[in-house]
């Protein structure tokens, strides 16, 4: 691997952290309670959390949906890109503040992974972001 070949890498990673947000949200609007029970728990059955796990759906559905479009689109997008990839970079950073701000009352076991697995995609989108419109479509 060389230098020329790391921003081609982060903005694959982009890509793919856009796909699974599309994946996240679809399934967060026909079962929120899929992606919400690791995050909440048992709470995920109540209707409060299915609403709101269905509204945090249609921004991960949108977020990830303008991302791909703009990724994928003519260079002249580049700064569009990086927007879209920023912005999900910052709703991801965002869920790790908020899980961290009820750490104490979320699952013991399953905290770690929703923050991990948000810390990560707000690292890669950061990285992404970096270089989203550097490069040609994948």
């Amino acid at each position: 691997m060389t230098s020329t070949d790391i921003p081609l890498l982060l903005r694959r990673g982009a890509m793919a952290v856009a796909a699974g947000r599309v994946a996240l949200g679809v399934t967060a609007l026909v079962w929120p309670s899929v992606p919400a029970r690791p995050w909440v728990g048992a709470a995920a059955d109540d209707v409060a959390a299915r609403v709101f796990g269905r509204a945090l759906g249609a921004r991960d559905l949108a977020l990830g949906l303008g991302a791909l479009a703009a990724l994928q689109g003519p260079a002249a997008q580049a700064g569009s890109a990086r927007a879209w990839v920023a912005a999900g970079a910052l709703s991801d950073a965002l869920d790790v503040v908020a899980s961290l701000s009820s750490w104490d009352d979320l699952p013991r076991f399953t905290r770690w992974l929703v923050v991990g697995s948000a810390g990560g995609a707000a690292l890669a989108g950061a990285a992404g972001a970096l270089v989203a419109g550097g490069a040609g479509p994948d």
